[in-house]
């Protein structure tokens, strides 16, 4: 996944909330949920993405990935750490976790929900939530396949879709 589309997409979302600090975005596999760093701040969102098996190739869609934000704002700089979590090819056998591939539509609905989350925990403000839908792509109406998800491999998924700390 492009980090770089991630960063111009939480920039132009931070430039329509007139926020004047300057923010910056990363993609983080050691962040743990529910353990924020001492100072930031968490939020996680369910959201839609498509994955692909390296080995097969075979590709599935989910509304159930499982993406961890902690955030800080120290002065006028913020920080964010994105971890994106992963599922396995329920075809192969020792399949290995695959990365979550969003749609450009799903990354900006997931960065407006994180940035009204950064105005209220980090500004104090009211950001009003305006509860955007995810963009569903192919059929999503089966089952979570629990055995083959990351986060509920590690006890956090929980079957949420949004959760704040």
């Amino acid at each position: 996944m492009d980090l770089q589309e991630w960063a111009s997409i939480l920039q132009n979302t931070i430039e329509e909330h007139d926020i004047e600090d300057t923010w910056s975005i990363e993609f983080d596999n050691t962040i743990i949920p529910d353990c924020p760093a001492r100072g930031w701040q968490q939020y996680i969102s369910g959201a839609f993405a498509r994955f692909m098996c390296s080995k097969c190739r075979r590709t599935w869609p989910s509304k159930r990935v499982l993406v961890v934000f902690h955030m800080r704002l120290l002065e006028d700089r913020g920080m964010v750490k994105v971890k994106r979590y992963r599922q396995e090819c329920k075809k192969c056998v020792q399949s290995t976790m695959e990365e979550p591939h969003f749609k450009t539509d799903n990354i900006e609905v997931l960065l407006e929900k994180l940035v009204e989350k950064i105005l209220v925990k980090c500004y104090n403000k009211d950001a009003g939530e305006k509860n955007i839908p995810f963009h569903l792509d192919g059929r999503s109406d089966g089952p979570h396949e629990a055995a083959h998800c990351e986060a509920c491999k590690h006890g956090i998924c929980r079957q949420v879709t949004t959760k704040e700390t």
